[in-house]
């Protein structure tokens, strides 16, 4: 690791985007509300995009970003309100976590607010360094700041990118000093507070009791319905899959195959060994990720790294362990991977912050050795 920790993290996500291309023109193609490879074209789109945005923030100066943390915050928590005006926020699958706005493509708020919350938190702890194992700015501020944005999240139906965004804060918090009494009391409160208002939710729940019991006649046609056919799809696939396209769950049985459920999609065709080299992807990019921060030139730096890696792999988590029923169904895309123009943007734009990092980062070599050639003749009294 060290100069090199950039160049793994890009070969990481390189095979992880060329996967979800590749995967997407497996199963879209026959998505009955879909034209052809009209979602493949659209994905190549916001790749390319995202790919010219990651280069251009990669090259410049991320300490930059620290004057503008206010307003990005302001503007995230402001398109996270929207979603809930009538005539802008846009309901999806029971969920509203979209915006549409007249004359603008439709805009998920919630993947942009991941990376300015995190850029957020890094900055306050960065402005008061010496007090992040106090009480009220070292916890209760900054915990304030993630908090909003998550409250608000949730309460959008999007409990997969809230519960992402939160343990990513909560990491951002660790690394910066606060003490784990508070860290602890927090997650805990969140946890109950979460907790009551899912036995509020009888679709949550279901969810939750059909992870328990996928293939009784109560949930294997209901709540249960993906992730049963997900497994389903990971026996079929067995150790080398049926084969790129010969999949069967893409047909009717698998719903979701080209966004939240495209993980069982690749271990049908491509079998085991395609759906570890994934996860193995995930693991370089976590790694290298946190390498990156390790390098980092300021203490803004290292946070907004950890951050960044964390907004990436723990929704691949996520969306792994509800696709190994593992996770109750929260539906989060894989990253990278799925199709979801918005999430593909903003993650390789967090892919360039961490590119940005790693090149102003401060790497010392170690000294050689001195070798002596000059041979001395020694008299031991």
């Amino acid at each position: 690791m060290g100069r090199k920790n950039a160049i793994f993290l890009c070969l990481a996500v390189m095979v992880l985007v060329t996967l979800g291309l590749v995967m997407l023109a497996s199963t879209s193609v026959w998505n009955k509300d879909v034209d052809g490879y009209a979602l493949v074209k659209k994905q190549a789109v916001f790749i390319a995009l995202g790919l010219i945005g990651a280069v251009l923030i990669s090259n410049a100066d991320y300490r930059k970003l620290r004057a503008f943390w206010i307003p990005a915050l302001v503007i995230s928590t402001t398109l996270l309100v929207l979603c809930y005006v009538p005539g802008i926020g846009h309901k999806v699958n029971g969920a509203t976590r979209w915006i549409k706005i007249p004359g603008l493509p439709q805009f998920q708020p919630s993947e942009l607010a991941k990376i300015f919350v995190i850029m957020s938190l890094a900055a306050w702890y960065s402005h008061y360094q010496t007090e992040g194992r106090k009480f009220f700015k070292g916890f209760v501020s900054p915990a304030m700041l993630l908090g909003v944005p998550v409250v608000l999240i949730f309460f959008e139906k999007d409990m997969g990118t809230a519960m992402a965004l939160g343990c990513s804060g909560g990491m951002v918090m660790f690394a910066a000093g606060v003490r784990m009494p508070y860290i602890i009391a927090a997650f805990t409160t969140t946890v109950v507070g979460a907790w009551l208002v899912i036995l509020k939710n009888p679709e949550r729940m279901g969810r939750i009791n059909a992870l328990f019991d996928l293939e009784s006649d109560k949930y294997r046609q209901g709540d249960g319905y993906q992730q049963l056919n997900g497994i389903n799809a990971f026996i079929n696939g067995g150790v080398n899959g049926t084969g790129l396209g010969n999949g069967v769950g893409k047909h009717g049985s698998l719903p979701m195959a080209h966004t939240d459920f495209i993980f069982p999609a690749i271990g049908e065709e491509l079998g085991l060994w395609a759906t570890l080299g994934s996860v193995f992807c995930f693991v370089v990019i976590m790694v290298f990720g946190m390498a990156i921060a390790m390098h980092a030139k300021d203490i803004f730096g290292r946070l907004l790294a950890v951050g960044l890696t964390c907004i990436i792999v723990v929704p691949a988590m996520v969306n792994i362990g509800v696709c190994t029923a593992v996770l109750p169904n929260t539906g989060l895309p894989l990253p990278f991977i799925s199709y979801g123009g918005t999430n593909i943007l903003f993650t390789l734009f967090a892919v360039g912050i961490l590119i940005s990092i790693h090149r102003q980062a401060t790497f010392v070599s170690r000294a050689e050795v001195p070798v002596i050639t000059q041979k001395k003749q020694c008299l031991r009294i």
